[in-house]
Formats: C-alpha cells, sequence, structure tokens
C-alpha cells in the first residue's frame, strides 16, 4: 500500500498527545518530552502544514503538582488536579514554541460546546482565524466542568471531533504504543494497514497502558470510526519514537495507517452525525431502510415500526433496524409524541393526524446521515 497516496500531502494535520507522553513514572510533566514534541509540531509549521494539538496532561500534571501518586477517584479532586494542570501544561507548551517564535492558544471545550450547532461554528471560526495567523491552538477537554468526560471519556474523541469539524486531513494520535497490534494485550505484531474499523478490528483493541490514562485502544479505534466516515485518514504512532511526525507524514512504515472514507461528508451531516447523543430512537423496517440506503430517500411515518424514548422537535435521533442496530441518524421533524400520533393514524397524512400544516417527512433527506 503506498502510504504518501493514502495520506494524500496533508495540509491541515490535527495530532493529539496522550497523558502517558507528557508525563514521567513520577506523574509530573516530562520537560524533555514536551520540548521535543513541540520541535517537531514546529518542523511541521516551517512547512507550511497548519497543526491544531488536543493535548491531554492537564489533570496528570495537576497530580505532579499536588504531590499525588495516584489518579484520584472523586470528581472534585479531578477537577481540582485538572485546574491546577492545565495552568501548568499551557505555561510549558507556551515557553517551548516561543523557543521557535510561535504563539500558542489555548481552546477547552466541553461536548455541549460542539453539539450546538452555533457554538460549533463559533469554535471552528476561532480555530481558522488562529491558523491564518500562524498560531498553534491547543485544545483539551474543559475537564474542571466537563463531568461527563472526566467520567468516562478522554481526548481520542475529542481529537476525532477536532478533526472532523475543521475539516483537517490528518489525525495523527500520538501514544505509548507502536500502533494496533495482533494481540489484544498491546503484544503481538503490529498491523500497518486498517482499511475499515469492524467487529474484527475491535476485538484487538485493549485497555488503558497506564493508571494515569483514562482511554484506551478501544477509545482509539472509536476515533478511527469517526474519522473515517468523514473522509480523514488516522495514524496511531508512538510518540516516544524520534521524528515520529516526520515519518509519519513521509509515508513511512510507522504506526497504524486507518484509511479514510473516499467520501467526505458535509459540514452539517459531520455535525449531525458525531456531535450528539441522540435524544431518541425510531426502528425502521426493512423497506424504509433499504429506501435510506440504495435510494437516498426521506424517512416517511409509514416506514416507522417503533418510537424510542421522549424527544422534542429538531432533536437528533437514531435510526435502528429490525435487529436494534443503529444504521443512521437524523433530525426529526417531529417530537416523540407526535411521531406516535402519526404512526398511529394509519391512512391518515402528517396534517391529518396532527391536526395542523406539517411537511410528510418525519426526517427529511437533506437531515439524515448513514452511518
Amino acid at each position: 500500500m503506498d502510504r504518501l497516496k493514502a495520506l494524500n500531502q496533508p495540509q491541515r494535520v490535527v495530532v493529539k498527545i496522550g497523558t502517558g507522553l507528557l508525563t514521567n513514572a513520577k506523574r509530573q510533566l516530562d520537560l524533555g518530552r514536551v520540548a521535543a514534541l513541540t520541535d517537531q509540531i514546529a518542523a511541521l509549521r516551517s512547512n507550511s502544514i497548519e497543526v491544531v494539538v488536543v493535548s491531554s496532561g492537564a489533570i496528570g500534571a495537576g497530580m505532579g503538582e499536588l504531590g499525588m501518586t495516584a489518579r484520584p477517584t472523586a470528581l472534585p479532586e479531578l477537577q481540582a488536579c485538572a485546574a491546577i494542570g492545565q495552568c501548568k501544561l499551557m505555561s510549558l507548551y507556551a515557553e517551548a514554541f516561543r523557543q521557535h517564535g510561535l504563539y500558542v492558544a489555548q481552546i477547552l471545550l466541553t461536548h455541549t460546546d460542539l453539539s450546538d450547532r452555533i457554538r460549533h461554528l463559533n469554535v471552528r471560526n476561532t480555530i481558522d482565524a488562529l491558523l491564518s495567523r500562524g498560531v498553534v491552538p491547543i485544545i483539551n477537554e474543559n475537564d474542571t466542568v466537563a463531568v461527563d468526560e472526566i467520567r468516562f471519556g478522554d481526548n481520542d474523541r475529542l481529537a476525532a471531533l477536532t478533526a472532523a469539524l475543521l475539516p483537517a486531513d490528518l489525525l495523527v494520535i500520538l501514544t505509548t504504543a507502536q500502533g494496533l497490534m495482533t494481540q489484544p494485550d498491546g503484544t503481538g505484531e503490529r498491523i500497518p494497514f486498517v482499511a475499515r474499523v469492524d467487529e474484527n478490528i475491535m476485538k484487538l483493541a485493549g485497555g488503558a497502558a497506564s493508571a494515569q490514562s483514562v482511554g484506551g485502544m478501544v477509545s482509539k479505534l472509536q476515533s478511527a470510526k469517526i474519522v473515517h466516515a468523514a473522509g480523514i485518514p488516522l495514524v496511531i504512532a508512538n510518540g516516544r519514537a524520534p521524528g515520529v511526525l516526520a515519518d509519519v507524514l513521509a509515508g513511512k512504515d510507522i504506526g497504524t495507517l486507518f484509511a479514510a472514507s473516499q467520501t467526505k461528508m458535509a459540514g452539517r451531516k459531520r455535525w449531525i452525525a458525531f456531535y450528539h447523543r441522540p435524544s431518541g430512537w425510531l426502528g425502521v423496517d426493512a423497506g424504509a431502510k433499504q429506501a435510506l440506503i440504495a435510494r437516498g430517500c426521506s424517512l416517511l411515518a409509514r416506514g416507522i415500526i417503533e418510537v424510542g424514548g421522549e424527544f422534542a422537535a429538531d432533536k437528533v435521533v437514531s435510526l435502528r433496524d429490525q435487529e436494534g442496530s443503529e444504521f443512521a441518524r437524523g433530525v426529526a421533524r417531529f417530537s416523540a409524541a407526535d411521531v406516535r400520533k402519526i404512526c398511529a393514524a394509519k391512512g391518515c397524512d402528517v396534517a391529518t393526524a396532527l391536526g395542523r400544516k406539517a411537511k410528510p417527512e418525519v426526517v427529511h433527506r437533506d437531515d439524515l446521515v448513514l452511518l
């Protein structure tokens, strides 16, 4: 496989740096590692490649400042570590990039910042403005307030969502692993290329590699699914290898390259597909699924066999087949209660069922994304 061809000369790259790379055995920030990674990113900038950094490490840095030897479990303690560590982390990045004549900008995000359409666009516009001025945006989850992110998430997903937001030409996740390996425990042989993440690939994922880390290969493969659908390639590589970023962009056989889909989603469809937790779901019959997939149709009430959850109109819902598998997401034009009324009024059009003027589509094809 021609890696250079698969990468297609990326000009805008998102680089995710994991906690395990940034902290040493004493749970403190590794200044040498920060400097080495900064040098590599600055080298890309000198070659006119725009770089957005998604950096973990705030909680680990806070643990080091507070002298903690184990990651706390209480939410207030995690938030306190994040608040202290984020200042330390940014000061180190700012000083390291200053040595190369580069400025950095801090952007702290929560899930709501990306799911709300206006804020979503504002984030993208801000990053575009920073990149146009040669600034290196450094993004992290706002762990001091983002309860869900601390409880079960990490920055792998945020990196994928950032790449899809821009959109970027390439996502590079730097970790302590060599890439995806043939054994779930991280042993065996490195897998150099993955065309698509399926069930067999997911079985190869292990857990987090260190006590400081939250995610492991599972979250990285879930991120690969997002960027694949968005038409963006992903490379997972060992961030401790000298010159790893230059080698990745040169097409060298390091890490694991995950191919991009041949088609790129439009910005609004990326927003529907990736930036929401569905408010409910619609079960559809086989005929409706076939029409949606093969003919690009809208979803009409007659194809709906079940309504799950309670959702308002204009909310993102999951579309499931008769086996219960999600195959699409879309913006529902009606609330769950109204959809149930429409489905119950067999033989009536939507307007008659609701007693008011209404368009016939429950989910219009322009607001529907196949997964």
